[in-house]
């Protein structure tokens, strides 16, 4: 599969050789357990995104920081090296890159069909998985049969079918089993084998009915995780489990609410759980980055409330793997200690991304037709564009990548609404960055050149397979859409230099700017809104000389903003911004509307038009981190005035704004 692989040297398979036994050493829980003890090892994968194999067919270019493939040499080496071994999944599996779409949208799943995720999955042996909320983003059928070729169980005990929530979750009539308990073996510190019940339990965020309204909205309902996790665990308990796993696709959070969308930490306080595996957030748990001073949350043990936990990355990037040291009491095993740790798949050697391990051949061979179907897919061209596409600015300035989309978005909904009580209502856009570094590493940027357009760079434009819808909401809430979008800017003192300036906990992707008004943003001014889309500092007033048609724009006017049904249904908590402000649901995806547009245009121009910029700060600078390649696009960038500032952190590139 030369299209896929890079050439591996003798030296490449001996220096992963050597990497890979630094990484397999032998446990001290192995060398210690008695006879009546076992050690006991659990691997997760988890957001795999159907990235099974290191390849990013966005670039269309081979990517050693991903690929189940590459995981799957870890999981492979600790099996040989344990006694007991067991390996789970904790969701995310089948949307987040062309491959997904080739399937869900053009090749399609006959009966008997196997998705590539299950060919994978299937090869390495998993023993349990659990849904992550991209599960339903092709629908409910279309997750019914993938899950139909899955040679091991999925478990769920918050989603139920049908529309009602019983008066006792354990009443629910769930959508899928809420758990099982596997019967195994295992082997005790004298190399005799024992019997073992392993309970296994799963949980996806509730707010899948806010972010696939569409696919679920009187076909399944959510309930609190956390709720559904105490009425479970008990009665796993009571048939015989002897050890409880939760596999919670969801991140970590210690601030506790209703129907939260991370609330493993509170999973872990759930009386019958041993251990948790975690996932959702594309973090990395324990680890000397993420998720630090948190009361309760221990980064570097990977502890949660003093439950052994994990998080193993995301797109394969990462093995998640829990010891745990069992100890027989009576007829019953508990756990007495656990240690936790992420294991990576590449490195970073002279600001390179360098693998630490080969593919697992039988996975590389298994997916070729994919793989080659997907490259065919993906470079078919829809049009041309007459100048770049890149979004290394996009956080900082008006940015072409995301001005595509709003141009799609408006000429799309335009020719709808023109016979319709709305055709003489002002028509606006929202769109956001959705590759603009962040978590997902310096590599993470929209970058399309001049020239022709392709289905990998649509798909590259807009990562997700939303549709499109229309809100009517008034002047003074485009105020406060954009207020909350303000929140990604940390408070900014005047005077000062080289503040930073991005909150790196506020997602690219609730970054809206809004099409069709022109503004500025007050950096002197903190966040309105904190990224939850909580009231953080309600007398603050970030966005200034927001206008329309030239003129200040009226609170009271009536506006029709074309936006995806992740944000019109309530995504990313916008305040006033929910189902009931929506007019129009398309029937039709954001991809599929670019892919129009551009057809139709044949050659777009996609230059920014600046609507929107930060208000001065004589004497202030401040600093953000992007792309290396952002270098090549300065010039591009009128309404701001940056120069380079070194280097970043993980391979990004620094740059200074003066404002």
């Amino acid at each position: 599969m030369s299209q896929l692989l890079h050439p591996v040297s003798r030296r490449g398979l001996l220096a992963g050789a050597a990497a890979t036994g630094a990484l397999i050493v032998l446990h001290p829980f192995s060398a210690r357990a008695q006879a009546n003890q076992a050690h006991l090892r659990i691997m997760e994968t988890t957001d795999i995104h159907v990235n099974v194999l290191p390849y990013d067919y966005y670039a269309d270019k081979a990517n050693d920081t991903m690929g189940l493939s590459r995981t799957a040499f870890l999981i492979d080496a600790v099996r040989k090296e344990a006694a007991n071994s067991m390996l789970i999944d904790n969701g995310d599996l089948l949307q987040g890159n062309p491959m997904g779409d080739y399937i869900a949208y053009e090749k399609g799943l006959k009966e008997g069909d196997l998705h590539p995720i299950m060919k994978g999955m299937n090869l390495l042996g998993y023993e349990c998985s659990t849904l992550g909320n991209h599960e339903f983003n092709y629908g409910l059928s279309f997750l019914d049969k993938v899950l139909a070729g899955a040679n091991f169980p999925f478990v769920c005990a918050n989603l139920i079918r049908g529309t009602e929530l019983a008066a006792n979750p354990r009443y629910d009539k769930l959508y899928l089993k809420p758990y099982v308990i596997l019967d195994k073996k295992i082997k005790d510190g004298s190399g005799s084998e024992q019997p073992i019940r392993v309970g296994i339990i799963g949980f996806v965020p509730p707010q899948i009915m806010v972010w696939d309204l569409k696919n679920l909205e009187g076909n399944v309902k959510t309930r609190d995780i956390v709720e559904a996790a105490r009425a479970w665990v008990p009665r796993m308990k009571e048939e015989g489990a002897d050890i409880v796993i939760a596999l919670s696709h969801s991140g970590i959070d210690v601030k506790q609410g209703d129907m939260m969308e991370n609330a493993s930490f509170f999973v872990a306080g759930v009386e019958g759980i041993d251990a948790v595996f975690t996932g959702h957030q594309h973090l990395v748990f324990p680890g000397k980055k993420d998720f630090q001073a948190l009361e309760g949350v221990d980064a570097q043990k990977g502890t949660l409330q003093g439950k052994p936990a994990v998080m193993g990355g995301f797109w394969g990037s990462h093995m998640g793997l829990i010891d745990l040291m069992l100890e027989r009491d009576g007829s019953k095993w508990k756990v007495v200690s656990a240690t936790s740790e992420a294991r990576p798949i590449f490195e970073r050697v002279d600001n390179k991304n360098k693998p630490t391990v080969p593919d697992d051949k039988r996975i590389i061979a298994a997916l070729e037709q994919d793989h080659q179907a997907t490259l065919a897919y993906v470079r078919r061209p829809v049009g041309k564009t007459s100048a770049p596409l890149y979004s290394y600015f996009a956080l900082v300035a008006d940015d072409p990548s995301v001005q595509v989309v709003s141009q799609a978005q408006t000429w799309y909904l335009k020719d709808i609404l023109k016979s319709t009580q709305w055709k003489d209502v002002p028509l606006l856009s929202a769109a956001a960055p959705f590759k603009a570094g962040g978590r997902n590493g310096a590599d993470y940027y929209t970058y399309v050149p001049a020239g022709d357009i392709a289905i990998k760079n649509v798909a590259d434009l807009y990562l997700y397979p939303n549709t499109v819808r229309a809100v009517e909401i008034t002047g003074a809430q485009v105020k406060e859409w954009l207020e909350m979008s303000a929140g990604i800017f940390n408070k900014i003192e005047a005077g000062k230099a080289d503040q930073v300036l991005i909150n790196t906990d506020f997602p690219s992707y609730n970054f809206d700017v809004i099409d069709g008004v022109t503004y500025r943003i007050d950096l002197s001014q903190p966040p309105k809104y904190d990224a939850k889309g909580g009231v953080a500092n309600a007398g603050s007033n970030r966005i200034v000389e927001l206008m329309f048609d030239g003129k200040p724009i009226d609170p009271a006017a009536k506006f029709v903003v074309a936006t995806n049904n992740y944000r019109a249904g309530g995504g990313g908590n916008f305040p006033d911004i929910n189902a009931a402000k929506i007019i129009y649901e398309a029937p039709d995806t954001n991809r599929d509307v670019i892919v129009r547009y551009i057809v139709s245009q044949g050659t777009i121009n996609p230059s920014a038009d600046d609507n929107w910029s930060f208000a001065p700060l004589p004497g202030t600078s401040v600093v953000f981190d992007t792309g290396v390649k952002a270098k090549d696009f300065i010039a591009d960038v009128k309404s701001l005035k940056i120069e380079p500032a070194g280097e970043g952190e993980a391979g990004f590139a620094r740059y200074r704004i003066l404002l």
